[in-house]
């Protein structure tokens, strides 16, 4: 790899997104857990959304849950990983929207990373439910780093099926 892809500008605006990223996930769940206090006073935002505290030691909508050190870890571990390789994607990309998508994917994976070192679990706040008389669902529990991260998938997604680069048929 050239050295200039690491430091060329669509690097630079990707790592600015995974930083901004990570800093609004952090910022909003030291609010949360320290100043609000979350765990002593949940919030119902209306008819779809609460803000509760779940404690996550799984990874993406508490999948593989963990107890200990070596399984936490090992998710760690895998997430150290995940960066890197995004990272050298990034310093690879030649598209706008790729270094915006791999930086919110960036951020939001270092987000939930530091929640893990910090704590041993990811913070999870935002609960999305639908209720009727005699139905309801419950969406898992989730953050602003797995915001970041989806809406970072949505980004790579579109640009591969109906972006500039996207290979169309003949």
């Amino acid at each position: 790899m050239r050295a200039s892809y690491l430091y060329g500008p669509l690097t630079f605006f990707g790592v600015a997104v995974a930083a901004i990223a990570c800093l609004i996930d952090q910022a909003s769940k030291l609010y949360l857990l320290f100043v609000f206090d979350l765990a002593a006073n949940p919030v119902h935002l209306g008819p779809f959304f609460d803000f509760v505290l779940t404690r996550n030691t799984g990874i993406s909508y508490g999948l593989f849950q963990t107890q200990g050190p070596l399984g936490q870890g090992v998710l760690l571990g895998f997430k150290a990983l995940a960066v890197l390789l995004l990272w050298l994607w990034l310093a690879r990309s030649q598209a706008g929207l790729t270094a915006l998508s791999l930086g919110l994917i960036i951020g939001g994976a270092v987000g939930n990373a530091i929640d893990r070192l910090a704590y041993g679990w990811v913070a999870d706040f935002v609960f999305f439910h639908v209720s009727t008389a005699n139905w309801r669902f419950n969406w898992y529990v989730f953050n602003l780093a797995d915001v970041a991260i989806v809406a970072g998938v949505m980004g790579l997604l579109y640009e591969s099926l109906a972006g500039e680069r996207a290979q169309k048929a003949p």
